[in-house]
């Protein structure tokens, strides 16, 4: 069982004392809904030159960048202030939704082709350089929301279809803030469930995810909306600092989501995180042109599409389907006789990449931040001119860029490194829960699968970048 969260955010005296103020997460929305808007207007209206256009430069750049960093150090803040949930609150102050989300669609599994398929179409029209593209992802994004959630009750759109909150949610495990009741006695006692209920007298909703916080594991699913925090009458929620990732060997079933040995869905989707870290990086590299050229020969195809999809189902299919059953199967065989099949036993290590899969966004996303994350000063100065005829924040100032790559390298390199030391050592301690008399065995090759892809990912990130994102001068 994973140690016991101890320190309290919510006890701190700033932080803790703004998010137990009831109007802290609709301020954050508020904030970041103006930045949203501001965006989408130059997106659609301004320069069509993806790093002359704050869509495209704070979108690929500064947001992603410092979503990563977020989720590493303090959890899913972002899905705290999403836009996105603001305009569905006011949506449903006009319009009540009145479905359930059918039970049958309470998976992971339509998440997870939105979150393939955001990551193909990213891709496919090299968003990053198209400002009105972005910013139609954008408006797409606040429609998709807003179609379902007034329609189907709860949070159905966080929940199980957004492919920003199913990264999130993975992404989470391995943040050290988690939150969970304070004293479980008081819980025990308790005979209203606030938390998950919510308090019609003071008009306070409860979880809209279906997290029962006594029975709480961790911070999959949870989209940190505080909810839980503002419905309990005992002040018994706490924002707890535990050890990163601990979540994740937890075998006891959570409410909401159920045992993460049963579920493959959620396994399908950390595995896909992985991978999918792997590929995204992938493609901004100078091979993988030389790559997408060749297929495109042997296929006859004069498509980017085709081509393009092809090596998603390879990168995203056949790699990690070879490279999971593979160590299941081996851990199988040195490990006999087992009650385990291949895939159960893929399934309940697939959660050991999650580590490794985050040091591969970070070092991507991180790349992009560090190198371009001054140029959002003078897309601001060019902005503004193009609204008000003159340069009222200066002369843009197009040198002014970020850290040279050659310096960031080392820093990637780290990142990789502690994410696969994290990976490494879930992977043994799955090991040593699951086959306490040979985890050396049991652990053999996925230890050897996280060596390679962590191979991999250093050969992927030494090869020439696209430098997206960068201000162009004259």
């Amino acid at each position: 069982m994973p140690p016991a969260r101890q320190a309290d955010v919510l006890r701190w005296p700033v932080i803790g004392a703004f998010l137990r103020w009831r109007h802290a997460r609709t301020s954050l929305q508020l904030v970041v809904l103006l930045i949203t808007a501001t965006l989408v207007a130059h997106g659609l209206f301004g320069s069509q030159i993806g790093p002359r256009n704050l869509a495209t430069v704070v979108t690929w750049v500064h947001y992603r960048g410092l979503l990563v960093i977020a989720l590493l150090a303090a959890g899913n803040l972002f899905c705290t202030g999403c836009p996105f949930v603001l305009v569905r609150d006011v949506g449903r102050r006009v319009r009540q939704p009145w479905l359930r989300w059918p039970h049958r669609l309470r998976t992971k599994w339509i998440g997870i082709l939105l979150f393939v398929s955001v990551l193909f179409i990213y891709e496919l029209f090299d968003l990053w350089a198209l400002p009105r593209g972005t910013a139609l992802l954008v408006l797409a994004y606040f429609g998709a929301a807003l179609s379902v959630d007034l329609v189907f009750a709860g949070a159905t759109f966080c929940k199980y279809l957004c492919p920003i909150g199913q990264f999130n949610f993975v992404a989470s495990t391995v943040s050290p803030l988690a939150l969970q009741v304070r004293q479980p006695e008081t819980c025990r006692t308790c005979r209203t469930f606030d938390c998950i209920k919510g308090r019609p007298e003071t008009n306070q909703r409860g979880c809209e995810l279906g997290l029962f916080l006594p029975a709480k594991i961790g911070s999959l699913d949870c989209t940190f909306c505080l909810d839980c925090v503002q419905a309990c009458p005992h002040d018994n929620v706490a924002l707890a600092v535990g050890v990163p990732g601990a979540e994740l060997l937890d075998l006891r079933r959570r409410s909401g989501i159920g045992r993460l040995t049963e579920r493959w869905d959620v396994a399908t989707l950390t595995v896909l995180f992985a991978f999918g870290g792997l590929l995204n990086a992938f493609a901004m590299t100078a091979p993988v042109l030389d790559l997408e050229r060749w297929l495109a020969r042997v296929m006859g195809s004069t498509s980017e599409a085709p081509v393009l999809a092809v090596l998603f189902v390879v990168a995203l299919g056949a790699v990690p389907l070879a490279a999971l059953g593979g160590a299941a199967a081996v851990t199988r065989h040195l490990t006999r006789p087992t009650s385990y099949s291949v895939g159960q036993i893929a399934v309940r290590y697939a959660c050991a990449l999650v580590p490794f899969g985050f040091g591969v966004w970070l070092a991507h996303y991180g790349f992009h931040l560090l190198t371009g994350g001054l140029t959002i000063i003078p897309v601001a100065q060019s902005a503004i001119i193009e609204v008000v005829g003159w340069a009222a924040l200066g002369a843009p100032m197009w040198q002014w860029t970020g850290m040279q790559p050659g310096a960031v390298f080392p820093i990637q390199l780290g990142f990789i490194l502690l994410g696969s030391i994290g990976s490494l050592a879930l992977s043994y301690l799955i090991s040593e829960r699951d086959y306490p008399d040979r985890p050396v065995f049991a652990a053999a090759p996925w230890l050897g699968v996280v060596l390679v892809l962590a191979a991999a990912a250093v050969w992927i990130l030494s090869q020439p970048m696209e430098m997206r994102g960068l201000g162009l001068s004259g």
